[in-house]
């Protein structure tokens, strides 16, 4: 089961945004992300957060239509968009896409980069802006790139450093390299076949890259 988390930033393309849903999607509104869903017609099956960033009468009338409301009080440790992740593994995700989870708020956007890097999530969990897609790499281990040739590719250290770093399928290559935290060498790749990969046996790497139609 796929299931799509709708956060609380900003989404410039609804008509994207209903392009990439499914219709058996398990859709998951981080408090005021729902607002997106119901923006293209879709509920979500649940809504989850401290629902502070909800109107009251949305939240009445979701109610009222069934939909599973998991509310949680302001002072809480975790943001929403972490609380609807781990709900969204309970509901036995085993792919997870968020949405809307760039744009709007810096310390938010960055925040939730991170938390897809917080911790090795057992199943894949995707940010999808546009037609580009974040998803984290921790080694050992190799991510296969599908997308259109010369769509862009970069691979951002988060760890203090990223080693065994290799390339197949993309313009300019590396062979066992390492990447230092800060470090930019990684940033503006294009993929020359697909599928591509990267490939690392230490640390932490976001790779952003551009996705192809069959995200969906």
């Amino acid at each position: 089961m796929r299931a799509v988390i709708a956060v609380n930033g900003k989404i410039d393309d609804y008509a994207e945004l209903a392009g990439l849903l499914r219709p058996d999607d398990h859709l998951i509104g981080a408090d005021g992300g729902t607002l997106h869903l119901l923006a293209i017609d879709r509920r979500p099956n649940v809504v989850v957060g401290d629902l502070d960033s909800l109107p009251q009468e949305t939240v009445t009338s979701l109610v009222a239509a069934g939909i599973a409301v998991e509310r949680h009080k302001p002072e809480k440790d975790q943001t929403d968009l972490e609380l609807a992740l781990e709900r969204a593994l309970e509901d036995g995700a085993d792919e997870i896409v968020l949405v809307g989870a760039l744009g709007g708020r810096l310390d938010q956007t960055l925040a939730n980069l991170l938390i897809v890097a917080q911790r090795a999530w057992p199943v894949p969990v995707r940010v999808v802006e546009g037609e580009q897609v974040a998803e984290v790499l921790r080694g050992p281990g190799s991510l296969a790139l599908h997308g259109p040739a010369g769509g862009t590719v970069s691979a951002i250290p988060l760890s203090a450093a990223v080693t065994g770093i290799t390339y197949t399928g993309l313009e300019y290559p590396l062979h066992d390299a390492t990447l230092r935290f800060g470090s930019t060498r990684g940033v503006s790749n294009v993929l020359a076949t697909s599928p591509a990969s990267i490939r690392i046996d230490s640390g932490i790497l976001l790779v952003i890259h551009s996705r192809e139609a069959s995200v969906r």
